[in-house]
C-alpha cells in the first residue's frame, strides 16, 4: 500500500459530502491524482485487520494501558440497489426487527485514556448457497459464524500485545464458548445476558441442576450477587440494572462479569464503555461515506470499509488533538465548504 494514496483516499472521504468515486477524488485535487490511480488503489489487493493494526498500532501505544476495554459489536450498512454477492447480501438487522440487505461488519475497537481505536474488524461473508425448503427460496449462509470470527479477532489482539482487562459484548456475543475462551486466555468478559438465560446463585443448586431465570432472580437492585451461568464452569458476578428509558417506561438489564473482584458500580460503570463502539458505528456511517462509493466487486467493496475505518480513526486523532467531536469537526468541514461554495457563486455573478 502507497501511504500517500492511502491517506489521500481517506482523508476525502471525510472532506466529500456526496457520492466517494475515484473521479470525484481526481476532480477535488484537479487532477493531480488520477482516478485510475485511486480504482487501483482499491482493487491491487485485499486489506485486512492486519493491514488496519499496522496503521493504528502507535496510537494504541501512546494510550494503552491494563485497565483498557476490547469491545465488540456488528453493525449492517443497507445496500438495497446494490448487486447482491457473498459479501452484499441479507442479514437480520436485530435493531429494526427486519431482514435487510447490504453489508455486516464485525468490529473490535479499544477504548482507553479517552481514545476509542478499531484495531480488528471482520466483515460477514456467505459464500454458500441452499434452498430454503420452508420457502423454496435461494439463500445464503457463513461458512463461520460471528462468534467464531469475535474469538479469531480477540486471539489476533492477543498476539499483537494489546493491553486490555475486559471484553465488553452484548447479548447476542454473550456465548458459552466466548466466556470460556476469554476466561482460558486470562482475560475477564463483561456482557448482557438475555431474560431468559438460566442461572443458579448456590454452588448446592448448581451441582442439583436447579438453574432458574436470570429475569426471575430474587437478588436486590445495585447489588452485585455471586453465581453460576448454565454449563460455565467457573462462578462469575450478576447485577441487575434498572433504568428510565425517553418514553418513560422502565428498562431492566442483567449483566454478568468473570471478575469476582467487581462490585456494582464497577460492572457497570465498565460496561457503559460499550457505547463507545455504537459512537464509532455511527460515525462510520456519518464522517466517512460508508454507504457512499459505487464499488462493485467484493475486493473494492471491502477494501472501501477499511478505508472508511481508517478514515474515522483519522478524525478520532484529530478530535483528540483539538478536543472538538468529531462530529462537530465534520459539521465545521461542512460548513466552510458551504461558505467557499457560497464565495464562488458570488464571484461569478460578479464577474459574468
Amino acid at each position: 500500500m502507497k501511504n500517500s494514496d492511502l491517506e489521500l483516499y481517506t482523508d476525502y472521504l471525510l472532506s466529500t459530502f456526496g457520492a466517494a468515486t475515484a473521479t470525484g477524488l481526481s476532480a477535488m485535487v484537479e487532477g493531480d491524482v488520477s482516478h485510475d490511480r485511486i480504482t487501483r488503489l482499491l482493487s491491487k489487493q485485499a486489506y485486512t485487520s492486519r493491514d488496519l493494526w499496522l496503521q493504528v498500532k502507535a496510537m494504541v501505544r501512546e494510550v494503552e494501558n491494563a485497565e483498557g476495554v476490547l469491545i465488540f459489536d456488528d453493525t449492517i450498512q443497507e445496500k438495497e440497489w446494490t448487486q447482491e454477492s457473498e459479501l452484499m447480501c441479507w442479514h437480520f438487522d436485530h435493531c429494526s426487527g427486519r431482514t435487510v440487505k447490504g453489508i455486516n461488519l464485525l468490529n473490535a475497537v479499544y477504548h482507553c485514556s479517552g481514545a476509542t481505536i478499531p484495531v480488528a474488524f471482520e466483515l460477514v461473508k456467505k459464500p454458500l448457497q441452499y434452498c430454503d425448503m420452508a420457502t423454496q427460496k435461494l439463500k445464503r449462509k457463513s461458512e463461520v459464524t460471528k462468534n467464531e470470527l469475535m474469538r479469531e479477532m480477540i486471539q489476533a489482539c492477543l498476539h499483537n500485545g494489546l493491553k486490555f482487562r475486559f471484553v465488553l459484548m452484548d447479548s447476542w456475543f454473550a456465548s458459552k464458548e466466548n466466556f470460556d475462551f476469554i476466561t482460558g486466555k486470562g482475560r475477564h468478559f463483561i456482557a448482557a445476558l438475555k431474560d431468559n438465560r438460566l442461572v443458579a446463585l448456590s454452588e448446592e443448586d448448581r451441582k442439583k441442576k436447579r438453574f432458574v431465570r436470570v429475569d426471575e432472580l430474587d437478588f436486590p437492585e445495585q447489588t452485585a450477587v455471586q453465581g453460576w451461568l448454565k454449563d460455565h464452569a467457573q462462578a462469575v458476578r450478576f447485577v441487575r440494572q434498572v433504568f428510565t428509558n425517553k418514553d418513560g417506561s422502565t428498562g431492566i438489564l442483567h449483566l454478568v462479569c468473570s471478575d469476582l473482584t467487581c462490585d456494582y458500580d464497577a460492572m457497570t460503570t465498565s460496561y457503559k464503555k460499550r457505547w463507545q463502539v455504537e459512537v464509532f458505528h455511527k460515525s462510520l456511517k456519518s464522517n466517512a461515506a460508508l454507504a457512499r462509493s459505487p464499488t462493485q466487486t467484493l475486493r473494492t467493496q471491502s477494501n472501501h470499509v477499511f478505508m472508511a475505518i481508517y478514515a474515522v480513526f483519522k478524525l478520532q486523532c484529530l478530535s483528540l488533538k483539538t478536543r472538538i467531536n468529531p462530529f462537530a469537526l465534520r459539521l465545521k468541514l461542512l460548513i466552510n465548504a458551504s461558505r467557499s461554495a457560497y464565495a464562488e457563486l458570488q464571484h461569478w455573478r460578479a464577474t459574468a
